[in-house]
């Protein structure tokens, strides 16, 4: 398995110088990094110092880089799907598309961007994967897709299977389907099947990464300025809202400045120096252990003694918050993001009776 980190924070703070010190510091140590890179334009290259594609190359003993392409990435995405579809069907109709044909729509970038995540993770080539994203709302987006594709694959199944259409068209949906597919369905449910199995083991397989601080991790990069900080606290939020662990904060181009240390507590803080040219040493060393993420306060904890679920959520206060209930789900509203969160069995049934913000916690009791 591979660590995948990324770094979080308003733009021109020096993300990209960040990760790409990071990744030198864990090739030092020894470890097998592949720095990914999503900006296509050259001045990824030109950072970096080396010319890249949209295949891993290597740039240094243990390090390699990749640029991510959209349009080869759909392409190669593209080709995998209409295989599945002959695999299941005996009549594929996606056959007649090309991969060559299709422009990239806004918000498949994100998707895109995590299969080929997932597929560099799947290679066991690598142990550490260093993601330069948008290090924004999109890039927690992308890494909380899975949980949020569990949710509507979740609730429309239900919501169709309880429906009077849903109840009157199965029992003939399955007949005609088997006679169509390659595929035995003779009872059970429909969204159960072999392809449906399959899209729902690449999802929980992504949940479980992402609720994993050693699998998946991210840490905030902020400077001095006030605009800065404040981004990075409401990313700080907004990470533990999307089910990511952020492991610390790197304050880039600047000392510690007084009352910082207060703004994200519990979280370390680590000063970097400016990096000057080619000379990328002296903010290598000055790097912290960014495989100690687990240290770092959890995104959800759940007690089933005390029936009740705490949500870290830092840079948000109750009035931010919205809490609805429905069945065996809580969604909680902060910021910009929602999370769901699926009761385990022991709580499901019960109704919410209170919440509160305690030191940074929303602590929800049944």
């Amino acid at each position: 398995m591979s660590l995948i980190l990324t770094f979080l924070g308003k733009g021109g703070t020096g993300r990209t110088t960040v990760a790409i010190a990071a990744a030198k510091r864990f090739a030092v140590e020894g470890k097998r990094v592949l720095l990914v890179g999503l900006d296509p334009t050259p001045a990824f290259g030109l950072l970096v110092g080396a010319s890249l594609s949209a295949e891993p190359q290597a740039i240094e003993p243990n390090l390699s880089a990749v640029q991510l392409q959209m349009t080869s990435l759909l392409e190669r995405s593209w080709d995998e799907l209409k295989q599945q579809e002959a695999k299941y069907l005996r009549s594929p109709f996606l056959r007649s598309v090309y991969a060559q044909e299709l422009g990239v729509l806004p918000g498949m970038d994100s998707a895109l961007a995590l299969n080929a995540l997932r597929e560099f993770e799947a290679s066991n080539q690598y142990d550490v994967i260093v993601y330069d994203g948008t290090g924004d709302q999109t890039t927690l987006r992308m890494l909380a897709m899975p949980d949020v594709l569990s949710w509507y694959f979740r609730r429309f199944r239900q919501v169709f299977a309880d429906s009077d259409v849903g109840k009157t068209v199965t029992p003939f949906i399955q007949p005609i389907a088997a006679a169509v597919l390659n595929v035995n369905w003779t009872s059970g449910d429909l969204f159960n099947q072999p392809a449906a199995q399959q899209v729902t083991s690449v999802i929980d397989q992504g949940k479980a990464a992402l609720a994993d601080p050693n699998r998946v991790a991210a840490y905030l990069v902020t400077t001095a300025a006030p605009e800065a900080i404040a981004t990075a606290r409401y990313l700080w939020g907004s990470a533990q809202q999307s089910g990511l662990t952020v492991g610390g904060v790197l304050l880039n181009n600047a000392e510690l400045p007084e009352g910082l240390t207060s703004e994200f507590s519990p979280l370390s803080i680590a000063p970097l120096p400016a990096q000057s040219g080619d000379d990328w040493q002296s903010i290598v060393n000055a790097l912290p252990d960014l495989t100690q993420a687990a240290q770092a306060p959890r995104p959800i904890a759940v007690n089933v003694r005390d029936r009740q679920v705490s949500l870290f959520l830092p840079g948000f206060d109750k009035k931010e918050v919205k809490l609805t209930q429905y069945g065996p789900e809580v969604t909680v509203e902060a910021g910009d993001q929602r999370r769901n969160i699926f009761l385990p069995a022991e709580l499901r049934g019960r109704q919410v009776t209170g919440a509160k913000f305690q030191e940074g916690y929303l602590i929800i009791s049944f």
